[in-house]
């Protein structure tokens, strides 16, 4: 905790940008991120991709962590075959994550993944995914909108009883569950939109963006489930 609000840890992007006089590598976070963490009552930190060595002992220091959105996760990752519409690899990105998956995982540090994230966190627990769909990214670089509708009685269905709308942008999804993983929302498609954890701790990944829109309610859920 600092100054009595939940210190919660989130993955950052690793790309060349531009600022000023400058175009450098840089560790990039969307401000939604920080800002829909402090609207729920958290303090975010910044987490780019490190030695995956270290994710223990960052995540010991975090009262939550949030995996971000971003590039599409490495097929190899769950013994798949590169498909020609999957994009660039990230690798650090990918070591860094599921490290940080793992470590929270272990000390039960809560945990929600963000489009990438919950991608990563199923393939983490030994899940596939679909390399690419069509409707769930229809315009390059602009958030669309689709329903999605909560499995009763899940973690997410606590937190968002309603069916509603939510901003999304993705072309992969969720294929085999992995271990211990279940879904709780989809869209009107069948899609996995979100997938939790069975068990005593808070683990839940969404497909979509909550941090393009205005609905707090499944960050507020981990920053909660800091207390």
């Amino acid at each position: 905790m600092v100054g009595g609000r939940p210190l919660i840890g989130v993955s950052t992007y690793l790309e060349s940008a531009r600022w000023g006089a400058w175009e450098l590598e840089a560790a990039l976070l969307p401000v939604g991120y920080p800002r829909l963490v402090r609207n729920a009552g958290g303090l975010a930190a910044m987490l780019p991709p490190d030695d995956p060595a270290h994710a223990a002992a960052a995540v010991a220091r975090l009262d939550g962590l949030v995996i971000a959105g971003g590039p599409d996760v490495d097929p190899a990752r769950y013994g798949a075959v590169r498909e020609p519409r999957t994009g660039p690899e990230a690798r650090q990105r990918d070591s860094w994550e599921l490290a940080l998956i793992d470590a929270a995982l272990a000390s039960g540090t809560p945990l929600l993944g963000i489009c990438r994230g919950m991608q990563l966190l199923n393939v983490a627990l030994g899940g596939t995914l679909v390399q690419h769909i069509e409707g769930h990214a229809e315009v390059v670089g602009v958030f669309g909108h689709h329903t999605v509708k909560p499995v009763p009685g899940s973690l997410y269905a606590g937190l968002v009883p309603e069916e509603i709308s939510v901003p999304t942008y993705h072309h992969q999804s969720v294929d085999h569950l992995g271990s211990g993983l279940t879904a709780s929302a989809h869209a009107a498609d069948g899609t996995v939109e979100a997938l939790e954890l069975s068990g005593p701790g808070w683990v839940l990944g969404v497909q979509w963006h909550p941090e393009m829109g205005d609905d707090v309610r499944v960050m507020r859920g981990l920053v909660h489930a800091c207390d």
